[in-house]
C-alpha cells in the first residue's frame, strides 16, 4: 500500500515524526495494540509541515489511519497556541479526557489543555439560586435533580453538567439552572468572580491547547458569545476534526433565526421584571399581552404541525404576511415602553436589548414596493412550523465568502481532517462549500484489507426506492441476512418514519421466528445508552437514522452487518437545498451532480464506515437501493466506498457468515 501514497516534499520534522511513530517510539507503550501505520506517519508529516509553514491542509484519512494521533502529535509539539474543534460534545470529552492526556504523557509534552463548551453546559450560580428560591418546579423529577445539582455545585471545579451523570443531559431542570446569552447578568452578577463560564474562558485564554466543538466555534464567529473570539487572535493552529460537518454547522450559525417562542420568552421576562422593578409604571400585563397574541396568531397562520416552506412557496394571499406586520408593530410598541423604563433596572434594559435584536431579525422579512418579500441570491428566507412555535430563518446560500473572510488576517495554519471529505479523491465539493479552492488537499488510504475483511451486497429484485411498501421489501430481504449474521446488525434508515416502521415489523418477526436478538431503537433511549447496551448484548440489532450514520465506534464481533435502506439523498423539497440548486442551475451547473450527489456520497461513506473499525473486524455492508447499480451515477458512488468484494447473491452473504474464520 505504501507505494500508492504520493510523496511529500521533505519537512523539517520528518525524522522526528518517524521516530515518534515507530514501533520503538514513545507512543507504542501508551497504546495497547499499537503498530506503525504508513498512512498515519505520512499524515502527521503533512500536518507538521502545514503547521511550520502556517499553511492550510485538507486531510482525508480512511478509517483506521489513526488521524487523531496524526494531528495531536505535531499540534502538541509544534502547534503553539492550538484550537482543536470536533463534531460533538461527546468527541470533545473523549479528546480532552482520553486522547490528549495519552499523547501528552507519551511525548512528555509540557502543554496545558483546557476544555471550552457553550454556556448552557455550565451551572449558573445566579439561576440556581433563583430557581431554589422561586420553586418553579414542574415535576417530582425536577425536585430530585435540583437537589443533585445543589450538591454538585459545592464539589465541582468546572460546573460542567457532563460531570453529573445522575441528572440526564436533556432534563428540563437544566434550562432553569444555566444561563443564556440573553439572561446572563455579566459583570453585574454578584457571582461573577465564581462564574463557571468565565472560569472556563479564563483557563482557555491561558492554555496551550483548547478543545471546542464546531457549534461553539461558529456560534462564536457569528454571535461573539462563547469565548472563542478572545482565543482566535492568539491562535497559531486551528484543527477541525470531523471537518465534513463544517458546511452544515457554519450555515446554521451564519444564518439568522427568529422564533415565536423567543418572543413569548421575552414577554414572560418583561412581565416579571416590569412588575419587580417598575410596578408603578405602565400596565405590564397589557404591554405583553398584545405581543403574545401577535406571536401566537403568527404561528397559527400555518395550521399543520410540521412545515418547511421557502418564502416563495407561501401564497401571497396567506395570513402570514399581515400577521408578521402585526407582530413587528406590537413589538415596536413594547420596545418604546421598555425604553421609557430602562433606567429603573439593569434587567429591564436587558429586556429592551433582546427586544431590539428580535425586531432587527424580523426586519429582514420586509416586502418590496409590490408587496413581495425581498430575497436575493445570497440568502434564502424560509419558515419552519413546530407544534407550538414558528421559526423564521434567513440562511446564506454559500458560507464560502463569510468563512474566507474569517480566515483572513493573522497568518496561521488551518487543518481540516475527516474520514470523508472527497468523492473518489476529488475534494471539489468540500472546498467550494468552505471557500478553500486553492488549498492543498491530500488523502491517505485506510490500512484495513477491505477485500478480505468485507463484502458489499446489493440485493436484486427490490422495488424503486421511492415506491410504496419499499421499507417492507427491504426488511423481507434483510431478515435472512440478519439471521445468518446472528443479529449483530445496524439497520441505518434515511427517515425517522422508516425507523419506526422497521422497529414494529422486526419486533413481530423476531418473536414469530423465535429469534432472540435484542432490538435497540433510536428515540427509545439516549444514543450513548443504546450503543453501550448494543455492545454488551453481543447479538443485538440497532435501528437508527442520521445520528447513527457517523461518530459511532463498535469494534469486534458485536457489529458484523450494516444495512442501509436507501441512498441518503436530501429531501428535494428542503427550502435551502432547492434555493442552492436554483442558483447553481442559473450558473449553468447541474444541481444534482454538483451538490446532491457528492453530499449523498459523503453521507454514505460515513454510514459504510461503521462496519470495519479495526484489523480484525469482518462484515457485510448491505445497500438495498438498486440505483447504485442501475443509474449512470451509481458507479461514482460505489467507487467512493471502501474496496470491498461485491456481490448481488444472498447465498454469497450467507456463506460469508458461515465462514468460521471470523
Amino acid at each position: 500500500m505504501t507505494d500508492t501514497l504520493p510523496q511529500d516534499p521533505p519537512g523539517k520534522y520528518d525524522d522526528e515524526i518517524d521516530r515518534l511513530f515507530s514501533a520503538g517510539g514513545p507512543l507504542a507503550p501508551s497504546v495497547g495494540d499499537y503498530s506503525p501505520r504508513t498512512s498515519q506517519t505520512q499524515m502527521a508529516k503533512a500536518i507538521a509541515h502545514a503547521i511550520s509553514e502556517q499553511q492550510t491542509l485538507i486531510a482525508e484519512a480512511g478509517t483506521g489511519t489513526g488521524k487523531t494521533f496524526a494531528y495531536l502529535v505535531p499540534a502538541l509539539l509544534w502547534g503553539g497556541k492550538t484550537i482543536v474543534s470536533t463534531g460533538t460534545k461527546n468527541l470533545q470529552d473523549q479528546l480532552f479526557l482520553r486522547d490528549i492526556p495519552t499523547v501528552r504523557a507519551a511525548l512528555k509534552a509540557p502543554v496545558s489543555v483546557a476544555l471550552l463548551k457553550g454556556r448552557s453546559n455550565y451551572v449558573c450560580h445566579y439561576h440556581l439560586e433563583r430557581t431554589l428560591n422561586n420553586g418553579r418546579m414542574t415535576s417530582r423529577d425536577d425536585v430530585g435533580h435540583l437537589r443533585e445539582i445543589q450538591r454538585f455545585i459545592k464539589m465541582t471545579n468546572s460546573g460542567d453538567k457532563a460531570e453529573l451523570a445522575k441528572v440526564p443531559e436533556n432534563a428540563t431542570i437544566w434550562n432553569l439552572v444555566t444561563s443564556t446569552r440573553d439572561s446572563c447578568m455579566g459583570q453585574e452578577c454578584q457571582y461573577y468572580q465564581d462564574c463557571f463560564v468565565m472560569k472556563a474562558r479564563r483557563e482557555a485564554q491561558q492554555a496551550d491547547v483548547v478543545v471546542v466543538n464546531h457549534h461553539l466555534f461558529f456560534a462564536d464567529v457569528a454571535l461573539k458569545d462563547t469565548g472563542v473570539a478572545e482565543l482566535l487572535p492568539s491562535a497559531n493552529t486551528i484543527i477541525f476534526d470531523e471537518a465534513h460537518q463544517l458546511p452544515d454547522t457554519a450555515t446554521l450559525f451564519f444564518g439568522q433565526t427568529v422564533s415565536t417562542s423567543q418572543v413569548l420568552e421575552l414577554c414572560r421576562d418583561v412581565l416579571a421584571e416590569g412588575l419587580a422593578h417598575a410596578r408603578g409604571g405602565p400596565d405590564w400585563a397589557k404591554v405583553v399581552t398584545v405581543v403574545e397574541k401577535a406571536a401566537r396568531d403568527l404561528r397559527l397562520t400555518f395550521p399543520q404541525d410540521s412545515v418547511r416552506m421557502s418564502l416563495a412557496q407561501i401564497p401571497q394571499s396567506s395570513d402570514f404576511f399581515p400577521a408578521l406586520e402585526k407582530l413587528k408593530e406590537e413589538l415596536d410598541g413594547m420596545i418604546a415602553t421598555l425604553e421609557a423604563n430602562a433606567e429603573r433596572a439593569e434587567t429591564i434594559e436587558q429586556c429592551r436589548t433582546r427586544a431590539v435584536e428580535l425586531a432587527a431579525g424580523l426586519a429582514g422579512w420586509k416586502p418590496d414596493g409590490k408587496g413581495k418579500m425581498v430575497e436575493g441570491d445570497e440568502a434564502v428566507l424560509w419558515v419552519e412550523a413546530f407544534a407550538s412555535s414558528l421559526q423564521l430563518h434567513k440562511t446564506p446560500l454559500s458560507i464560502a465568502p463569510i468563512f474566507s473572510n474569517q480566515r483572513e488576517g493573522t497568518p496561521r495554519s488551518w487543518i481540516f481532517a475527516s474520514a470523508t471529505l472527497a468523492v473518489k479523491n476529488d475534494f471539489k465539493h468540500f472546498t467550494s462549500q468552505m471557500g478553500l479552492e486553492n488549498e492543498r488537499a491530500r488523502t491517505w488510504p485506510s490500512p484495513f484489507n477491505y477485500e478480505e475483511q468485507g463484502l458489499l451486497y446489493v440485493p436484486t429484485g427490490l422495488p424503486d426506492a421511492n415506491s410504496f411498501g419499499y421499507t417492507d421489501a427491504v426488511l423481507d430481504c434483510a431478515l435472512p441476512v440478519i439471521e445468518a449474521a446472528g443479529g449483530r446488525t445496524f439497520l441505518l434508515c434515511t427517515t425517522i418514519r422508516a425507523v419506526k416502521h422497521a422497529a414494529e415489523r422486526l419486533r413481530t418477526e423476531f418473536e414469530q421466528r423465535g429469534l432472540n436478538f435484542p432490538l435497540f431503537v433510536q428515540g427509545e433511549r439516549g444514543r450513548t445508552e443504546l450503543l453501550d447496551s448494543f455492545r454488551n448484548a453481543g447479538n443485538g440489532v440497532l435501528i437508527g437514522s442520521q445520528s447513527f450514520w457517523e461518530g459511532v465506534d463498535v469494534r469486534g464481533d458485536a457489529l458484523s452487518l450494516v444495512i442501509i435502506d436507501k441512498l441518503p439523498f436530501a429531501p428535494p423539497d428542503d427550502p435551502v437545498l432547492a434555493a442552492r440548486i436554483d442558483v447553481m442551475e442559473k450558473k449553468g451547473m447541474n444541481g444534482f451532480m454538483h451538490h446532491q450527489l457528492p453530499e449523498a456520497i459523503i453521507n454514505l461513506k460515513q454510514g459504510a464506515g461503521r462496519l470495519i473499525r479495526d484489523e480484525k473486524d469482518r462484515g457485510v455492508l448491505m445497500i438495498c437501493d438498486g440505483r447504485i447499480i442501475t443509474k449512470p451515477y451509481g458507479r461514482r458512488i460505489w467507487q467512493s466506498l471502501p474496496p470491498f468484494k461485491r456481490t448481488r447473491e444472498q447465498a454469497d452473504v450467507i456463506a460469508f457468515f458461515r465462514d468460521k474464520s471470523v
